[in-house]
């Protein structure tokens, strides 16, 4: 029997085979798009039994190539960029090919796991997996929202486990390949490294400059959630994958700056001291996001409490801190 993941060269599809292989299995078939090559990186270090194409893949899934071999489907591939504008790709490449997954995965009655996201609330203020609050400002965020409407609709019909997951703002290792798509962490890394600095958006939607506030979770915790649901097959439901504690943008540039600046033996600085040394500076507001831009996102976690999973997340201090002492050792 295989482990399916899709989306297994990108940043959490990644992560959650590696998971996997430290669990033991290998019997892995890892299903992506290579056409930018580069992400073949992420797997290297890990253990598959396969690679396949997304296109090949579903082909052989609607041709009953792997039917009654699969043991479960962790689906994370899906076109992440919020810029992206032809809706047709994108409602082709998240909505139709996912509904072509679930189809199997509920003919075959085959655990799913996909990978859904906070985009869905939109702008508003309220993160709870419920309708009322979900508004999505994107094309990329409605291509999700739709399929956990097409989830709920068969929900009482479901013949095997099906989880969704509402990621908010994912950082970790494995991400380098998303260019401008990656995480601030990341972003902060490489510039502070480059410049002696890091740049942020000034305040909008009546926010301080770099003050909006997100929820920002570790990958590491996105990985931990995915394996409880997995080791938890009577569990199901459409769940909010956050910390449930938002934090400033300002807080993660301070926490990846003062790692850096650790690893230099340099003193420590607060905030109002890297403004005033320029170490953190403002840029302006880009008009091509206003009006598409979640300056406030805080996931409502209740029912993944609900159902069960009990662990702690990690905060922004402690896993930036982590993640830049990870991208510290690979650049050395």
């Amino acid at each position: 029997m295989y482990y399916v993941v899709t989306g297994a060269a990108g940043f959490i599809g990644s992560n959650l085979v590696k998971a996997l292989n430290e669990r033991g299995e290998t019997n892995i078939i890892a299903v992506d798009n290579l056409s930018k090559a580069d992400k073949f990186k992420n797997l290297t270090d890990c253990e598959i039994a396969d690679y396949l194409d997304k296109e090949d893949f579903i082909e052989g899934l609607l041709n009953g190539d792997f039917d009654g071999d699969i043991a479960a489907v962790l689906h994370e591939g899906a076109c992440s960029d919020t810029m992206e504008t032809d809706g047709r790709y994108m409602m082709q490449n998240n909505y139709r090919y996912t509904m072509t997954l679930l189809d199997h995965c509920q003919d075959e009655e085959v655990p799913f796991l996909y990978a859904s996201s906070a985009s869905v609330y939109g702008g508003g203020g309220v993160f709870k997996e419920s309708r009322e609050y979900e508004s999505p400002l994107n094309v990329y965020a409605y291509s999700k929202f739709l399929f956990d409407q097409v989830v709920r609709q068969r929900w009482n019909q479901r013949t095997s486990q099906i989880v969704g997951f509402r990621y908010f703002n994912v950082y970790g290792p494995r991400e380098q390949h998303k260019g401008r798509m990656a995480s601030v962490a990341y972003h902060f890394f490489n510039q502070y490294r480059a410049d002696g600095c890091v740049k942020l958006f000034e305040g909008c939607d009546g926010y301080a400059n770099g003050g909006q506030r997100r929820d920002f979770v570790s990958v590491e915790d996105v990985v931990k959630v995915n394996m409880y649901f997995l080791d938890h097959p009577e569990q199901s439901g459409i769940f909010n994958l956050g910390t449930g504690n938002a934090q400033s943008f300002n807080d993660v540039a301070v926490a990846a700056i003062n790692t850096l600046r650790a690893a230099n033996n340099e003193s420590v600085l607060s905030l109002e001291q890297m403004l005033a040394q320029e170490i953190i500076r403002y840029i302006p507001f880009p008009d091509a996001l206003r009006g598409k831009y979640q300056s406030y996102t805080q996931a409502d976690i209740a029912a993944l409490r609900g159902a069960g999973y009990a662990a702690p997340f990690l905060t922004v201090e402690q896993g930036t801190a982590r993640y830049v002492q990870q991208l510290l050792a690979k650049a050395a």
